[in-house]
């Protein structure tokens, strides 16, 4: 009996941090009009490096995502429900290696929360349809409003303003 529940306590703390991240509990209600999902409906929409970083708020490499050199005209979605979030005319080169813009594309597009991880105090950007995490917003942006939402590229998709012909 006592293997067993030692078995058993193992499992629920390495279920509580985060250790299967796919298990179908249901995430906290939203209300409105807010898409709510359960972790297992989220797996099945996002691939694994989307997940780890929309729902699990983790961090891409720098310099690594398909849009911190990306420069045509359009708008950025969220990659988990297709809201649109920043503009590319709001886009700068801030030589971080994300993406960054000076303001969400609409007032209320997106929603910021205090994240006191690793040993710091930040501002967390997320998604203010699907509560999708995004990246962070600093105060060293350029003007007009000295701000700097630097975002991961795999938060994002990108609808661009005059689509190619096929």
């Amino acid at each position: 009996m006592k293997g067993r529940l030692g078995w058993m306590i193992g499992s629920m703390v390495l279920l509580s941090v985060g250790g299967v991240a796919c298990d179908g509990r249901r995430e906290t209600a939203m209300t409105g009009d807010k898409i709510v999902k359960t972790n297992e409906e989220w797996c099945g929409i996002l691939t694994p490096e989307q997940y780890r970083i929309l729902r699990e708020k983790g961090t891409e490499t720098a310099f690594t995502g398909k849009y911190y050199n990306h420069h045509e005209e359009g708008a950025y979605v969220c990659a988990a429900c297709g809201e649109p979030l920043f503009s590319s005319l709001h886009k700068f080169d801030s030589g971080t290696g994300w993406p960054s813009y000076w303001q969400p594309a609409q007032k209320g597009a997106v929603k910021e929360a205090a994240d006191d991880s690793h040993g710091m105090r930040r501002v967390e950007v997320l998604c203010a349809s699907c509560g999708s995490h995004l990246g962070h917003v600093f105060t060293d942006g350029p003007e007009p409003t000295g701000l700097r939402y630097c975002i991961n590229s795999v938060a994002l998709d990108f609808k661009p303003a005059h689509p190619k012909k096929k």
